[in-house]
């Protein structure tokens, strides 16, 4: 009964060892009508979602792009194109009239 108890014990450390806590993953969102006055607006679209690596947001206004860090396992890509798109901007085809908000974007 001893080796029993031991042996879940151990059994159960492993599983919960062997969880994945975070899951950090790189994204590219097209952002058609951004231009670089628009960058603090849709940074602020982000600031309430847990997850995005807030430091790692880059706006390129040449390609009219967004690259960010976010853990896939508190936040999906959709989020974050729902979140631009509710801030008045297309993001990688979600429109912002898809989600009920008014278009900012050119």
């Amino acid at each position: 009964m001893k080796h029993a108890a031991s042996f879940l014990a151990c059994a159960i450390v492993l599983a919960v060892a062997g969880c994945r806590r975070a899951d950090v993953r790189e994204f590219s969102v097209s952002i058609p009508g951004m231009t670089p006055d628009d960058a603090p607006a849709v940074s602020a679209a982000l600031q309430p979602y847990a997850g995005i690596d807030k430091s790692s947001l880059v706006f390129d206004p040449a390609s009219k792009t967004l690259k960010l860090r976010y853990d896939s396992m508190q936040l999906a890509k959709k989020n974050i194109e729902m979140a631009i798109a509710k801030a008045g901007f297309t993001a990688n085809g979600v429109t912002p009239e898809s989600v009920g908000a008014k278009s900012k974007g050119k």
